[in-house]
């Protein structure tokens, strides 16, 4: 009876593993998923070594942890699922635990008992004796049939739980690393996204007076072409001779805009080349609507000029040559038309006359530019049933905050060549800017031109390494050598010499004194990306960013940087 059983015991033993490996095999997943996780591990300490936290790399490796703790989380509603049929299974071997063992013990008696010979004799007939027999036979496979159910629902309860034990320890392990990869991805991708601001934190804090200095080298007000276009000056071109060698110039891309809405110069070559000027509003201001018979306040009030009736006003906006493109023209009388409502909030308050606002001259200009206005009477830009504020500048550069890249082919891959403030001609494209202001016959601190001399930009990157490594360095004298005779912005102070920057660099891991070459990559966001330089120490790399702040407050005179997308000449 004991090897029957055990035998038994065997068959549905190997029944119940072969039917679980038939399931979904969620121990192999968790496998597999283990494997994943060490796999992103790697690559998250592979970006952790980059020069650069890449955000993108460490973002999508976040994303992909969140697939898995979805999984997971499936995971474990099917594992309660498994946990909650093993403890009904064993409630209902509880109830039937009495039915077993009476079974068993039935059994055990009738075969032990059980004489077919004994039932022959006492037969009256063989029709009897078949009859008994076939009683029997049937008594005792209903006994063995509940005897192997009960067997088999031991095994299966047995082998799950064994399999739901392993499945638990195992998913625990994995939940416990998940929760630590996924924080030190957070600290990544947090880190990525401050690195620009922060420098790693491994640049000292800038005082009040740098950032005043700063705040007055970075072009943060803007100007527009008005009335006649910009003047050029020779001495700020790349093709200026400053008379030495090697000599270092920054050249901005554009400059003093916000890089928000139109480029004038932009919308004069996009006119010339035959776009209208409905072409050339939905370019620079995507997703508003151009609105026509829009109902416009009767007058307006301009600061310093009272009540002024509004057609009359927007015939007084000096802001585009009138010898420019009709469509130019048009585009840009809608656009002052939008920002003087928006302005304004249709009439209910003053508007100033100058660039701060739109420049107003209080009288008409006439010819052509009231002619456009005309030509666009009623018509504004609006957003949800409102005008928008329509900022403008004179050259961005080729880039737009709002709009992206400026070009024929509406990306870098054709800059600069089809850049349509270049093909505009507009002065303010390239140029190296050493003026106090963006007007050429602002204080130029005695020099004639924009150009460096090897010491002086050695200065420059001796005054980035202290600030990124200061060993006991007054961090805030790291201001223009010059400050003192051509104060900025009313600044004055206490700077290093070029020989106590110098001294200071060396303790900081080594001075600059000698530059072979420099090269500079652009980004796909309209900005400088990286300064590469090959110097005495090697070569040296740093984000745009940091070497524009580097070079604004340390840069001697007015010398400064106008515009997050620049470059770096050397004759």
């Amino acid at each position: 009876m004991r090897k029957f059983l055990a035998l038994c015991f065997v068959f549905v033993i190997t029944l119940v593993i072969f039917s679980f490996n038939a399931t979904p095999a969620y121990s192999d997943e968790l496998e597999e998923l283990s494997k994943k996780i060490n796999e992103l591990q790697s690559a998250l300490e592979a970006s952790k070594k980059a020069t650069t936290p890449l955000e993108s790399q460490a973002t999508s490796m976040k994303k992909q942890l969140d697939g898995i703790e979805y999984q997971i989380t499936q995971i474990e509603k099917d594992v309660e699922a498994k946990k909650a049929f093993i403890v009904n299974g064993y409630k209902d071997l509880e109830a039937q635990k009495n039915i077993f063992n009476q079974t068993v013990r039935e059994y055990y008696i009738k075969h032990s008992f059980f004489s077919p010979l004994l039932m022959f004799l006492s037969s009256a007939d063989a029709t009897s004796v078949t009859r008994m027999l076939a009683y029997q036979q049937k008594d005792a496979n209903q006994d063995k049939s509940i005897i192997t159910n009960t067997a088999l629902k031991i095994a299966e309860l047995e082998t799950a739980k064994e399999k739901l034990e392993k499945e638990e320890k195992q998913l625990s392990s994995l939940k416990a690393k998940l929760a630590k990869d996924k924080a030190e991805i957070e600290k990544v991708v947090a880190g990525a996204k401050t690195y620009q601001s922060s420098l790693s934190g491994q640049i000292a804090e800038l005082s009040a007076k740098q950032q005043q200095i700063l705040s007055a080298r970075s072009g943060t007000f803007t100007t527009s072409v008005g009335d006649v276009p910009l003047a050029d000056d020779p001495n700020a071109s790349v093709a200026f001779n400053p008379g030495f060698s090697p000599a270092f110039a920054a050249f901005s891309f554009g400059a003093y805009t916000h890089r928000n809405g139109m480029s004038q110069y932009g919308a004069k070559a996009r006119a010339d080349s035959g776009q209208s000027y409905k072409e050339i509003l939905s370019k620079y201001y995507p997703g508003k609507e151009i609105k026509e018979n829009f109902s416009e306040p009767s007058s307006i009030t301009v600061n310093g000029y009272g009540s002024v009736d509004f057609q009359q006003y927007l015939y007084g906006i000096a802001e585009m040559p009138s010898s420019w493109n009709k469509e130019a023209l048009k585009a840009q009388a809608v656009a002052a038309r939008s920002y003087a409502l928006a302005y304004t909030n249709n009439g209910q308050k003053p508007i100033c006359d100058n660039q701060n606002c739109q420049v107003y001259i209080g009288h008409s200009k006439g010819g052509a530019w009231e002619e456009a206005v005309n030509e666009t009477r009623g018509i504004v830009l609006i957003e949800g049933g409102n005008p928008v504020s329509t900022q403008y500048s004179s050259t961005t550069g080729g880039y737009l905050n709002t709009s992206g890249w400026d070009t024929k082919c509406n990306s870098k891959e054709c800059w600069t060549g089809d850049a349509w403030e270049k093909i505009a001609g507009s002065p303010w494209f390239y140029k190296s800017w050493y003026t106090e202001t963006y007007s050429n016959s602002s204080s130029k601190c005695g020099r004639s031109h924009p150009w460096l001399t090897q010491e002086e930009m050695a200065d420059i990157l001796n005054a980035w390494i202290v600030r990124k490594n200061p060993s006991g360095a007054e961090t805030d004298r790291i201001i223009p050598t010059t400050l003192n005779q051509c104060p900025i912005n009313g600044v004055s102070g206490n700077p290093y010499s070029m020989s106590e920057l110098r001294s200071r660099a060396e303790n900081s891991g080594g001075a600059i004194t000698s530059i072979n070459s420099v090269g500079v990559t652009y980004g796909n966001n309209g900005s400088t990306a990286q300064i590469n330089f090959s110097t005495n120490r090697g070569s040296i790399s740093m984000s745009g960013s940091e070497f524009k702040e580097a070079f604004n407050l340390r840069a001697p005179g007015y010398i400064s940087i106008r515009s997050p997308l620049f470059n770096i000449e050397k004759k």
